[in-house]
């Protein structure tokens, strides 16, 4: 540390080089920081998925319906708990661009279902005993302000009322939070029993998908196909999968975000990279005789490598730690689109690649420039003076 003084001087030294590489590099993990929220919002269930859960969807495709009678069949089945079935909605709220996920459930099953889903006794018995109520996820009920005691209107798309009317109206009886942050808590989540009622004779005693919960994740592929041989050869075949390969395959619908990612960050922290590396180096073709000096009156070679090291990483490493820390407070104040992302969060783990990538950043802009100011003789230096 009785060197630092001697590092902030020759950062000092050019103030406008500084402060224009020092920006160059906060932005770039800037934008690490935003990229690797986009990409956890984009795999949004992805990382809370229970490995004790499947998905059982139409063979066909998502949007062909399975009748309400497989429930009790799928219970039979060895080595499934329970089962529960869900509906896509798919209603508008306002404006047809306010999307959020909207089904309509059994509330107790899908609650125990899913454990993560954290709202309070007194608000799960209001939801039992109102034949219109709904609960919201915590993200939603805070986009729109929605509050506990609000009725909200949706406008259906696809599953119209018996009396002809597309208004669905709701009552909202409870916000769930959730358990982790990549919990999804973006959903609007009501009664199964209303939704069948009240809508037309036609559709009744479909559903969109069931998600069953197995006694042994180690069985869970076996007992997909199991589910799968039951209906087999029926006018409505089933493909049963794990939550989490149904949640992945959404996500991959857009492309591997995860490559994606790692080719646009590869590309800016190689120009980074470069942009840091032709700073140092220029900062130390321009201190030659400086460095002359310093080996002159006793600055060992590991001393003068350590000095332009140490300036590197103060410039470079340490620019990457404050974009990591000021796109931390960015996203933490929430989803910058005004609600494109149910989950919008930075990962601790992504946080701490972050960190690596901030030091190793450092320590190879310098390591060229620090090894030739190492290697430089003093006779040499002082000759250019």
């Amino acid at each position: 540390m009785k060197y630092m003084h001697l590092v902030y001087s020759n950062l000092k030294r050019k103030k406008i080089r500084t402060f224009l590489t020092f920006a160059s590099v906060l932005v770039a993990f800037l934008l690490f920081g935003y990229l690797s929220a986009i990409e956890a919002a984009l795999e949004i269930g992805v990382t809370v998925a229970g490995a004790d859960r499947l998905v059982v969807r139409h063979k066909v495709s998502l949007i062909q319906p399975l009748p309400e009678s497989y429930e009790a069949q799928i219970e039979q089945i060895d080595g499934i708990v329970d089962a529960t079935p869900a509906t896509w909605f798919g209603g508008v709220y306002q404006d047809p661009t306010n999307f959020f996920f909207q089904a309509p459930v059994k509330p107790l099953e899908y609650l125990a279902m899913y454990p993560e889903f954290l709202i309070p006794e007194e608000q799960v018995e209001a939801w039992l005993n109102t034949r219109t109520g709904v609960i919201v996820g915590r993200a939603i009920a805070d986009q729109y302000e929605w509050e506990i005691g609000d009725r909200v209107p949706i406008q259906a798309t696809i599953w119209w009322k018996r009396d002809g009317s597309r208004l669905w109206e709701f009552d909202i009886v409870g916000i769930y939070d959730g358990a982790e942050q990549a919990t999804d808590t973006a959903q609007f989540l009501f009664r199964y029993d209303y939704f069948d009622e009240s809508r037309s004779e036609s559709a009744r005693g479909l559903v969109g998908w069931y998600i069953v919960r197995v006694d042994d994740p180690d069985n869970a592929v076996a007992i997909a196909n199991a589910i799968d041989d039951r209906f087999a050869n029926s006018p409505a075949e089933t493909s049963a999968e794990t939550e989490l390969a149904f949640v992945q395959g959404f996500a991959k619908q857009i492309g591997n975000i995860g490559k994606i990612m790692t080719g646009i960050l590869s590309a800016v922290f190689f120009t980074i990279l470069l942009v840091a590396g032709n700073t140092m180096a220029q900062t130390v073709r321009e201190r030659i005789e400086e460095i002359g000096v310093l080996k002159a009156i006793g600055y060992s070679h590991r001393h003068v490598m350590g000095l332009v090291l140490t300036e590197s990483i103060v410039l470079a490493g340490g620019a990457g730690l404050v974009g990591l820390a000021l796109a931390w407070f960015a996203i933490s104040r929430g989803d910058p689109t005004g609600g494109a992302f149910p989950v919008f969060y930075f990962p601790t783990a992504d946080i701490l690649v972050g960190v690596l990538l901030a030091i190793t950043l450092g320590v190879a802009a310098g390591l060229l420039p620090a090894t030739q100011a190492m290697r430089l003789q003093v006779a040499e230096a002082l000759r250019r003076k």
